[in-house]
């Protein structure tokens, strides 16, 4: 990776790390080892570290009086050789009814990318995408590795309501709304799989830099599961 990450401060009890503004598998990779070497120093009094595609926030339990001596800190952190625990990851295979009952916006996408939407369907259930990160709404994943045939912009007027277990794709990346939501990606299925449950001890199944591949199924199918 050609450039370090930067550090900044956001607000009175945080810092922004940034990397290379790019969705990519090698800063994926070093974000996550960020998070396991601070996870190991205890001088590092956080609450929550939050991920992004190309950033890292942590917030404090208190207010920072140096962010030179903190960002220092974080410096040697980043640079040094901690082991961390092996982390596991795994591939998770989800269930996803493309037909138009759920798939609104395949008619569109079909025309306006001039693919038939067997072939839509085909390049998106194919890949396996990563799990960069999980936001926006609770349990949303943001997946890499949408086939670039399939690219379409997000809708210029967002919807009011995107029903729970939809599948959708929103410029170059596709994902779930795990609940029921506004939203402005075009849908192209439904999965009945849940995506978020408080009641679980881990309500989001999977993490960041696990893979998912999506599995079509009938209507039929998706009535039974």
């Amino acid at each position: 990776m050609d450039k370090k990450p930067t550090y900044k401060q956001f607000g009175e009890k945080a810092i922004l790390i940034e990397w290379q503004a790019i969705i990519d598998d090698k800063i994926l990779k070093d974000i996550l080892l960020f998070v396991e070497k601070i996870k190991l120093k205890k001088e590092i009094n956080y609450i929550d570290l939050i991920q992004g595609y190309n950033s890292l926030t942590i917030i404090y339990k208190e207010f920072i009086q140096d962010f030179e001596n903190e960002f220092t800190l974080l410096q040697t952190v980043y640079a040094s050789t901690l082991k961390t625990a092996k982390q596991d990851y795994f591939t998770w295979e989800i269930p996803v009814c493309y037909d138009l009952k759920f798939g609104i916006d395949l008619d569109e996408i079909s025309e306006i990318s001039n693919l038939e939407i067997e072939q839509i369907i085909k390049l998106h259930s194919e890949t396996i995408y990563k799990v960069y990160f999980i936001g926006f709404l609770p349990g949303f994943l943001y997946l890499g590795g949408l086939h670039e045939k399939i690219f379409f912009d997000r809708k210029p007027n967002p919807r009011l309501h995107v029903a729970k277990g939809s599948v959708a794709i929103g410029g170059m990346q596709t994902g779930v709304y795990p609940q029921n939501s506004a939203g402005g990606w075009n849908v192209i299925g439904k999965t009945p799989i849940n995506f978020f449950d408080v009641e679980n001890p881990n309500p989001c199944f999977a993490k960041a830099g696990d893979f998912i591949k999506f599995k079509p199924i009938s209507l039929d199918e998706f009535y039974q599961l």
